[in-house]
């Protein structure tokens, strides 16, 4: 068995405060709340993707991106969450700019990370 035609994804985000959650997605990212029920607050990742924010008692976040966007200018997103409190994580071996934005070997790509109040890695990519 296989997918329908025209399914649609959607993501999902676990977060341990709601409150603070949607303040981040909604407030910081700028993410336009759909939906909210007892177990998530549901926003438009962008394109009509759902992206599901539920609520856990225990999270543990994973080291990796885990939701990122594709945007055309990185630097003048990155510029727009660094005036709205957004701090770009450095990782070891990748150089990045002022920024915080690494570029891929050939320039291919661009890549900045970020973590939500959670701890969960997101990320903004330019290719």
């Amino acid at each position: 068995m296989s997918l329908p035609a025209g399914a649609k994804p959607a993501t999902f985000i676990a977060t341990a405060d709601r409150e603070r959650a949607k303040a981040f997605y909604g407030g910081v990212l700028g993410l336009k709340q759909t939906h909210e029920d007892p177990f998530a607050v549901v926003y438009d990742a962008g394109h009509g993707i759902a992206l599901r924010v539920a609520g856990v008692k225990a999270h543990t976040p994973q080291p990796q991106t885990v939701l990122g966007w594709e945007v055309a200018d990185i630097a003048a997103a990155a510029r727009a969450l660094a005036a709205k409190g957004v701090i770009f994580q450095r990782y070891p071996g990748f150089e990045q700019d002022e920024l915080g934005i690494w570029t891929a070997p050939g320039g291919a790509a661009k890549v900045a990370w970020f973590l939500d109040p959670d701890g969960n890695n997101l990320s903004l990519a330019q290719h």
